[in-house]
């Protein structure tokens, strides 16, 4: 791990427009559709038009290739594109990646997107179906024989250690749930909208892969959410507060694989988070008791736990009792456990809404925000803050 100082990228770009479609379990239309309609109203929202942007960042799990997008947008000539791998843990980096290219001058308006019916068409939550001959297909091919075909059954075997290492139960991960349904009751534009529930809820539902059940995985979601980025400069002058890129930042432990690091000394942590926590805080000049609201990446409960002890908001095998006694606003939208699944991209447009003031269940004075990607899986991070 390099031991270099803070990253020139901190303050230099900003996201300065949002926008999503419905979230539903069936949208009746293509993917491409989606994230036309996710762009365009982000560029609504920004005040600009297709016309501006010379840039789009998306992940390589997205049937919509980014010249598709474009002519469909309308968009004209694009000076830069990109794609990020590893599912959801390229939510953030998308963003990381649109500022770089900000900053470097080489566009000036990104576009950052993610769209797609992961509900009604392809279920990721259906596990391995096909697998092409690659190096990631021989390293599930260590686990798949056994039964570990799907995210939950892997993110049990880590689940489970980690409960075992602490002489933790499994209604340690129901505290991450509960918050996040509640935050989603309140958020009309949630799954769960007007949908609480509680520890025994939580504890009577059904077992997916113990210790997991069905209240700790996340929803299967269609929709898209569109981000856009451009210089701090540029963004003071558009219809809304600057939410400033302070930190961004990608990482991958040793001993990495998707999903699947069962052979790492230990299952209680995610190094990989550990990696982005440690340079984000570096970058950002801040530290755990500067964050206003934490929004972590949510697919199952139990790496929810794991991420506020990577980034030091407690001891270790102490999430739970730090969630139950709500130290930090979590998941103000609700989570993809409660408002939708959209590989974390609708996370960061709650990060942006809160540094603006204009949430749903807005934290009152929030400038500060953590924003993380997907988790298992090499993953990225933000942090967001107003300007000045």
């Amino acid at each position: 791990m390099s031991a270099r100082g803070r990253d020139p990228l901190s303050g230099r770009a900003a996201v300065a427009g949002i926008g999503a479609t419905e979230f539903s379990k069936d949208s009746g239309r293509s993917e491409l559709r989606l994230a036309v309609e996710a762009v365009r109203a982000a560029l609504d929202d920004a005040g600009l038009t297709p016309g501006d942007v010379d840039g789009l960042v998306t992940f390589t799990m997205d049937t919509s290739p980014e010249i598709t997008v474009a002519q469909a947008c309308g968009m004209g000539d694009l000076s830069f594109f990109s794609r990020v791998h590893y599912g959801g843990g390229a939510a953030c980096a998308t963003v990381l990646q649109a500022a770089l290219a900000v900053a470097a001058g080489v566009a000036e308006v990104v576009v950052c997107y993610r769209a797609f019916n992961e509900r009604s068409g392809r279920r990721f939550g259906a596990g391995v179906q096909h697998r092409e001959p690659s190096a990631e297909g021989a390293a599930l091919g260590w686990a798949l024989p056994f039964g570990l075909l799907t995210p939950a059954s892997w993110v049990a075997m880590a689940a489970q250690r980690y409960l075992h290492g602490y002489g933790l139960t499994p209604e340690a991960f129901g505290h991450v749930a509960v918050v996040d349904r509640r935050y989603a009751a309140s958020n009309p534009a949630a799954h769960f909208y007007g949908r609480p529930i509680t520890l025994a809820d939580h504890a009577a539902s059904r077992w997916i892969v113990e210790p997991l059940r069905l209240l700790d995985c996340c929803q299967e979601t269609d929709g898209g959410q569109a981000l856009v980025v451009t210089s701090v400069e540029r963004a003071r002058d558009l219809p809304h507060p600057p939410a400033v890129v302070a930190a961004a930042a990608q990482g991958a432990g040793r001993g990495q694989e998707q999903m699947t690091s069962f052979y790492r000394d230990d299952l209680t942590g995610l190094p990989e988070t550990g990696v982005v926590a440690r340079r984000l805080w570096r970058t950002a000049g801040l530290g755990p008791g500067d964050i206003d609201v934490g929004i972590l990446y949510d697919h199952f409960t139990p790496f929810v736990l794991m991420q506020l002890e990577e980034f030091g908001f407690c001891g270790r095998g102490e999430g739970a009792d730090f969630v139950a006694e709500e130290r930090l606003p979590l998941n103000t939208h609700g989570g993809q456990l409660g408002e939708a699944y959209l590989h974390g991209m609708n996370g960061i447009a709650e990060g942006v809404r809160q540094v603006r003031g204009t949430a749903v269940n807005q934290v009152p004075g929030a400038s500060r925000v953590l924003v993380t990607a997907g988790t298992g899986v090499p993953t990225s991070g933000l942090v967001l803050t107003g300007d000045g």
